[in-house]
């Protein structure tokens, strides 16, 4: 995957009103998982952008979001849970995309995969 852009308005967001006080990569992993819980609105639609090796999730596959997976499984990289085939699954939040979310969540969406697509970590 090629990295994304810098986008240095987006960085300082960032910086600013997710990771302000994120000193280490536990404390920068609970700043996004808190940013976007408080931030995402459940339940919402999803589309898969890309199969991924950690998720049974296919290209264009829609499932229903219903919830941040626990926070101790988001140490290393947000996942969500989602109804999936009348299943609950976990899967990468940067696997998938909204469909037509509110503004806010538009946003934390995209904060989400730009911080992954410029190969940030925590």
């Amino acid at each position: 995957m090629k990295r994304l852009e810098l986008d240095e308005r987006r960085e300082k967001r960032i910086d600013t009103e997710i990771l302000a006080d994120a000193f280490d990569e536990q404390e920068r992993a609970m700043g996004w998982y808190y940013y976007l819980a408080n931030t995402l609105v459940f339940p919402f639609t999803a589309n898969c952008l890309h199969s991924w090796h950690k998720s049974p999730l296919a290209e264009n596959d829609q499932v229903e979001v219903i919830g941040m997976a626990p926070e101790n499984k988001c140490l290393r990289e947000i996942f969500v849970e989602a109804d999936w085939n009348g299943k609950t699954i976990t899967a990468p939040l940067a696997q998938l995309r909204g469909v037509d979310v509110d503004e806010a969540a538009q946003q934390a969406l995209d904060d989400w995969h730009y911080w992954v697509g410029r190969g940030y970590g925590f």
